[in-house]
């Protein structure tokens, strides 16, 4: 296609046969392209001599769509003639700002907004292509954007073609969740419409800290963090097979940030924030980048549209997570903020106007907090405080202070668990108290998104020998994917290995066990060792004690993770990987073990 980057028209290349020019950019009108405010002016930015000016580099033959000619200040958008989808992708060079909605070029299919670009805070127009292949024979429109007024406010633009061979392709042109490396039963963002340019940065298809988890008139709702710039959104009916929405909002301003928080619904609206008291409204509570404005974002619709408060910040405070909900007994709302590794607590009536208690609690980031009755008895129940590092407290609470009974525990061991999040508002549903976390650290290479969530796991209080712990095992839904099933009932002795499953990428298994102490397992998952020991587990970040004996271990295996829960969910272990292509495989040392095993092959919660 592009045989060199051109500074000058004499150095500009010219589109192999059979591409279509969507535009060039080479007239000095902008023909039956449509404007929108004063931005792009009246034509493209032509010459030699004011490229130079504008620094722009890297353009072809003699013009640039920019929203530049003026500064950054102007805003304006340039539109396309509506015309059909032909080839496999869509090419083009692009530079400026690094603002995604705001400096972009967009691709709108029927008028949806489909896939979208920026610059690299750089002038020097970089070479990229969106896969077109899923709206061939579609409609289109592109559009060109500039709303920024600040530093890098604006976006530069040349020659867009339709071509089968693009000079750069797109990170990669797997057909969407079905890509090498996707997750198969864990979330994903699906990238939305962001086509980045350079492959393996962090904010291509990202999420990070969960936020938000709600239940609401029998839809399960996640958001998740991408990095501060938004919250992504996706919506479930049974916590398994996920609709991912456009983002739910965006930071109010470039730089202000979206931070992580919480979301409730406030059924009495004492907000005021609903016109009509039969829509109560939902209300998203999160911190911007200066880590004291508290700001809440709020939805009439079941969470499809939101807007900002417009008396943002409602708290001013040196804190950010905040987690809002419900005191029924004081009938007020509470927030846990983090701050100076502490939680601090305050009180409101209405959402908008927060006290302090006064009565501060040793935390790190991201709290969730809620109560559970200990063993399945409503009688008795203890109030459960998760820090952003998985570890937990419990202890009593009257609606201002917090009194610890407990230290610290390790709810999770593995090295891939944070930012958890459970889902409020399940008492208007079937009542569980459900937990994922971010995994945080996988690595998926040449992918279109990145990271994933733990698959959601039902929290419960049990008595154990070393007192009441929090348990946390699968949700029941798991089963619901079940495919194949192949089961082995026998012994290992010290030396001697057994295959429990082979082929496929993504299994629930079961295993009930007998390990006599001075002996292990080695549960060996496509070349990932878990060791399992007489009365521990570890899955490569050192061995987490159990308080009685191994008896059953459950495994979730996903294309790129490993979740192990031991004992009913007493100890869990969440792990990402790149796996080899061995199987699954079970092997013994020092002694004899009894072994139990059901493994089921799991079908994928993605659209074919």
């Amino acid at each position: 296609m592009w045989s060199s980057l051109g500074g000058s028209a004499d150095a500009a290349p010219r589109p192999a046969a059979g591409d279509l020019i969507v535009n060039d950019f080479e007239s000095a009108t902008w023909g039956t392209w449509r404007t929108t405010g004063s931005a792009f002016g009246t034509g493209p930015v032509l010459g030699e001599d004011l490229l130079r000016r504008l620094e722009i580099t890297n353009y072809r033959g003699n013009g640039v769509a920019s929203s530049e000619r003026e500064g950054d200040a102007p805003t304006g958008s340039l539109t396309s003639p509506e015309f059909t989808i032909q080839r496999d992708f869509i090419a083009f060079a692009i530079g400026g700002g690094d603002y995604e909605r705001v400096t972009c070029l967009n691709l709108l299919v029927d008028g949806t907004l489909v896939r979208s670009a920026t610059g690299r805070n750089s002038d020097a127009l970089a070479e990229a292509s969106w896969d077109v292949r899923p709206w061939k024979g579609r409609r289109a429109r592109i559009e060109i954007v500039d709303t920024a007024t600040g530093d890098w406010g604006h976006v530069n633009v040349d020659q867009i073609l339709q071509t089968d061979q693009p000079t750069k392709r797109p990170v990669t042109t797997q057909p969407l969740y079905q890509e090498t490396w996707r997750p198969q039963f864990h979330f994903t963002a699906r990238q939305w419409v962001m086509d980045r340019l350079n492959p393996g940065q962090r904010q291509e298809g990202w999420l990070n800290d969960l936020n938000g988890l709600i239940f609401y008139e029998g839809e399960y709702h996640l958001f998740a963090q991408r990095w501060n710039k938004c919250w992504i959104h996706a919506v479930s009916n049974d916590l398994v097979h996920w609709n991912e929405l456009q983002p739910a909002f965006w930071e109010e301003d470039l730089g202000t940030g979206v931070q992580s928080g919480s979301c409730v619904v406030d059924y009495q609206n004492t907000s005021g924030l609903s016109p009509d008291s039969r829509t109560p409204p939902m209300v998203a509570f999160w911190s911007r980048n200066d880590n004291k404005s508290q700001c809440l974002s709020y939805s009439l619709d079941r969470g499809r549209t939101w807007k900002h408060h417009d008396a943002n910040p409602v708290l001013t405070a040196p804190e950010r997570d905040p987690k809002v909900f419900w005191y029924a007994p004081g009938k007020h709302w509470v927030m846990f903020l983090y701050g100076g590794d502490q939680y601090h607590i305050y009180n409101s009536p209405d959402l908008l106007h927060w006290t302090d208690t006064g009565h501060p609690i040793s935390g790190f980031e991201c709290p969730d907090f809620f109560e559970l009755p200990v063993d399945g008895d409503p009688g008795e129940k203890r109030w459960v405080l998760v820090r952003g590092d998985g570890k937990y407290s419990l202890g009593t609470f009257d609606g201002t202070r917090f009194t610890e009974q407990t230290s610290q525990f390790v709810a999770d061991s593995g090295p891939h668990f944070y930012a958890t999040q459970s889902w409020n508002n399940t008492e208007t549903g079937d009542g569980r108290r459900i937990q994922a976390a971010w995994m945080r650290g996988g690595s998926y290479p040449d992918m279109p998104f990145n990271q994933q969530v733990t698959f959601p796991a039902e929290l419960t209080l049990r008595t154990t020998e070393d007192g009441i712990r929090l348990h946390r095992n699968p949700i029941a839904e798991i089963t619901t994917l079940h495919r194949t099933q192949s089961r082995w009932t026998g012994s290992l002795n010290t030396g001697t290995s057994r295959t429990l499953a082979a082929g496929g990428d993504r299994f629930h298994g079961v295993m009930n066990l007998s390990v006599p102490q001075g002996a292990s397992l080695t549960l060996t998952v496509r070349g990932i060792p878990v060791r399992l020991g007489h009365q521990s587990i570890d899955n490569g970040s050192g061995a987490q004690p159990l308080s009685k004996p191994l008896a059953k271990v459950e495994v979730l295996i996903d294309r790129a993770s490993i979740e192990v829960f031991a004992n009913d969910g007493e100890v869990s272990v969440s792990r990402c990987y790149l796996p080899s292509n061995n199987p699954i495989t079970l092997s013994a040392t020092g002694g004899t073990c009894q072994i139990d095993s059901t493994f089921h092959t799991l079908a994928s919660i993605w659209p074919a």
